[in-house]
């Protein structure tokens, strides 16, 4: 569960559950159009704010999967979707959370929240997309908006109260439900009939989203089916049911309209098994010796096919395990077999490394960079071996541009702040520090270490503005930040 800081979360909760407390809360936003009750939902400007701030409150407290190999994939699937869904009005931003409950959230601004243990308990990708074309629907059809003004008109909440509580609602169903309940007392029916309605309707775009992506429409029934029989009589159900309940009629619905699309069989994906293996070695929280035994039983009822998945999950985990050897075998033949495949250059840059051979790794990744010289996961491993090599003016070069091209991924930062730390540069590693606190709503803090570096900087030199600047950009955030609270 999140911690209650003093952010727009937890001070939207607080008015959400005082009622005196609402008129203090009122004259305190510095945001148009808002306003109170009944008075309109958000814009679509206004959703990306919120939106922004809650994913830096997630960075700073929640287990986000900083996986560069899982956040391309997870990304490359949830684009594949967003081109073939409709009313598409905001960017959207796919990343995950390291959690084994089965859950999913989206909120404001586009940014859609996978838990490991979907993973876990998906079968394929198209069960996989099917939970996540459901989530970019209730985004394209503004269900968190229209619940909030929904809710508007019962309640005497404003807004502001309104969308902290849903925001919790949505990530921490139990005491989100709380706070929705006490901030609309004696209106939840009409809230719980309003969501059912919302989910039926996240259903049906979220079917049309995957027909038009080339899954199976099928997968999306399937998965709900198993999941309700599955949890049909636990005392606790997983978060994801607590938000997006399963009545029969749902899941009878999703079935028939299923039916109406064409039936195409769709080939198992090499690459969604790939990312489940890697999940499973790596982030389900179970000890190597376990995670070797999941991947024997389960490629045992598994098509031939997925072998290669099987054999890099364990490879991963020996590679984790520092057995280099039994690593490097594996991952040498899935690599002969599959020059370009993200997962394998990832994995045996990182064996390169612990092999004292970082050289080899920059070579290979230098080949694969030539033909796809933009992608994420090449030029963050690229940057990783040149410091390896104590290469650290080239890795600055390299993770210079990554930052600029990635600025939201917290890894580019962590390796910048490192190759400038080698090079003595202090200010320059002051300022990619600030970057990461700024990532996770530390604002105070980022600006006081671009202060830093500012008087660190030569006086009146082009870094010094250069970093006076992003001061003013800082605050400016900040500020924005804090007029939600």
């Amino acid at each position: 569960m999140l911690k209650r800081t003093r952010s727009l979360l937890a001070l939207s909760l607080a008015v959400a559950l005082t009622t005196s407390s609402l008129p203090a809360m009122a004259n305190s936003l510095n945001l148009p159009d808002i306003g109170t009750a009944a008075s309109g939902t958000l814009t679509i400007d206004q959703e990306l704010v919120y939106g922004d701030a809650y994913m830096r409150m997630l960075r700073n407290q929640a287990p986000i999967v900083n996986d560069p190999v899982l956040n391309e994939y997870i990304d490359s699937l949830g684009h594949r979707l967003v081109a073939n869904a409709d009313d598409v009005k905001t960017p959207f931003t796919f990343f995950m959370i390291r959690d084994r409950n089965i859950n999913a959230f989206a909120f404001f601004g586009g940014y859609v929240a996978l838990h490991s243990g979907l993973f876990l308990h998906a079968q394929s990708e198209s069960e996989l997309a099917s939970v996540v074309a459901h989530e970019i629907a209730h985004v394209t059809q503004r269900h968190l908006a229209r619940s909030m003004e929904e809710q508007a008109r019962r309640s005497p909440a404003t807004i502001a109260a309104l969308a902290g509580s849903l925001l919790l609602a949505i990530a921490s169903p139990e005491a989100g439900m709380a706070a929705i309940t006490a901030a609309t007392a004696g209106n939840m029916q009409g809230q719980i009939n309003y969501t059912r309605s919302n989910e039926k309707e996240a259903d049906r775009f979220g079917i049309a989203t995957l027909s038009k992506a080339g899954f199976d429409v099928n997968a999306m029934p399937k998965f709900f089916t198993r999941l309700a029989d599955e949890y049909r009589y636990a005392s606790t159900p997983p978060p994801m049911l607590l938000t997006h309940p399963l009545p029969a009629d749902r899941i009878t619905d999703t079935r028939v309209r299923a039916q109406n699309y064409p039936q195409t069989r769709v080939p198992e994906s090499v690459d969604y098994h790939l990312a489940k293996a890697r999940i499973v070695a790596r982030y389900a929280n179970i000890k190597a010796a376990s995670a070797l035994d999941w991947f024997n039983r389960t490629e045992k009822k598994s098509s031939p096919a997925l072998k290669p998945t099987f054999q890099y999950g364990r490879a991963l985990v020996h590679l984790d395990n520092r057995e280099f050897d039994q690593a490097k075998t594996i991952l040498l033949d899935l690599y002969q077999q599959d020059k370009n495949n993200l997962f394998y250059l990832d994995a045996l840059s990182d064996l390169y490394i612990g092999l004292k051979m970082p050289e080899k790794a920059s070579e290979m990744l230098e080949k694969a960079l030539k033909s796809t010289p933009k992608n994420p996961v090449l030029m963050i491993n690229y940057g990783n071996t040149l410091l390896a090599q104590e290469k650290y003016e080239q890795a600055t070069r390299v993770l210079q541009r990554y930052s600029h091209d990635f600025p939201n991924d917290v890894n580019g930062w962590h390796l910048l702040s490192e190759a400038y730390t080698k090079l003595g540069q202090s200010d320059e590693e002051l300022a990619a520090r600030a970057e990461i606190l700024a990532l996770r709503a530390n604002w105070n803090k980022a600006i006081q270490y671009y202060t830093q570096a500012s008087q660190l900087a030569e006086l009146g030199s082009l870094k010094q503005a250069r970093y006076d600047a992003r001061i003013d950009q800082l605050m400016v955030q900040r500020d924005r930040f804090m007029a939600l609270q």
